[in-house]
């Protein structure tokens, strides 16, 4: 029996700091069995990847699954692009974002949802080198606020 609850594998951490996320879908990845065994064990990274519509069908691609050491034969190339598993109308307003607006789909995550291997899709903004900045520094004035409400209290 398949375990209840998510258990995230693989998050791609550089992306909320070099984009806006937008909107955000849940999506199935098509996998391989020894590739499924793979993501189990950790051995999967978000780094460099995105996806994009081709022939109707949501792909991602760059996003490396290493082989499974016990695969033999089995085992598929570890960047080939995987198809995500998403509703036509959600593929629909993703493409129409990406195409009119100049936006990027970028996965955030790859988790286990109760048994099933799920990615975190977002559409993204790219930030500028201000935008970044202004990030970092809300971010260290909120740990300034939070390290002297400590030292208060």
């Amino acid at each position: 029996m398949p375990q209840k609850g998510v258990k995230v594998v693989a998050q791609n951490r550089r992306a909320r700091h070099d984009y806006f996320v937008l909107e955000t879908w849940e999506a199935g990845i098509e996998l391989k069995g020894t590739e499924v065994k793979s993501i189990r064990l950790g051995k999967c990274s978000l780094k460099d990847c995105y996806a994009a519509v081709k022939n109707g069908e949501m792909l991602v691609y760059g996003m490396h699954i290493s082989p499974y050491e016990k695969g033999s034969y089995f085992n598929t190339d570890p960047l080939r692009p995987k198809r995500l598993l998403m509703h036509k109308a959600e593929i629909r307003k993703a493409h129409q974002g990406v195409m009119q607006q100049g936006l990027a789909l970028i996965p955030l995550s790859v988790y286990l949802k109760d048994g099933r291997m799920k990615l975190e899709l977002a559409l993204c903004k790219g930030k500028k080198l201000y935008d970044k900045r202004d990030d970092m520094a809300k971010r260290d004035a909120q740990r300034d606020i939070e390290r002297t409400m400590r030292a208060r209290g």
